[in-house]
């Protein structure tokens, strides 16, 4: 399934919503993150050419950077550098409390937005802004045992 396919097949009322974020995503991204399916989302990863090792968990693939899911109760961003850099994801969880009303529903890497009218894009562009794909390989393999 492509991206376009993907959007498409997204219901009504969530459609513009996860289109406006999934832009702004692209957008902000620094130059360098490919723009792909991945794990049945659209997902920004480091293309082997750049990063021949892939991901860990599956070499094959190309190491994830950030993956937008749909889900039945909400909008899911999953930003792997909020999983291990405890700088960014730091940062994040005080621009949020400081910008957002509402509380941050949030696992190690996954933001939920379980409403789709508020979803804070400027934010959320920032955040995907704020990692090159040099700095990303390079938390990413420090990260690793």
């Amino acid at each position: 399934m492509s991206i376009k396919a993907f959007i498409n097949a997204l219901p009504d009322e969530r459609r513009g919503p996860y289109t406006k974020l999934w832009n702004a995503i692209k957008k902000a991204a620094p130059k360098g993150f490919k723009a792909q399916m991945q794990y049945g989302m659209p997902s920004l990863v480091v293309p082997h050419a750049r990063f021949p090792d892939g991901y860990h968990c599956t070499p094959s693939e190309p190491l994830p950077f950030i993956g937008l899911s749909n889900t039945k109760g909400h909008i899911g961003l999953h930003h792997f550098g909020l999983y291990v850099s405890d700088e960014l994801k730091g940062w994040f969880e005080e621009a949020y409390a400081e910008r957002v009303p509402t509380k941050l529903k949030m696992g190690k890497s996954c933001v939920r937005f379980t409403n789709p009218a508020k979803i804070p894009t400027d934010l959320i562009a920032e955040l995907c802004g704020r990692m090159s794909v040099d700095e990303w390989v390079e938390v990413y393999v420090a990260s690793r045992p």
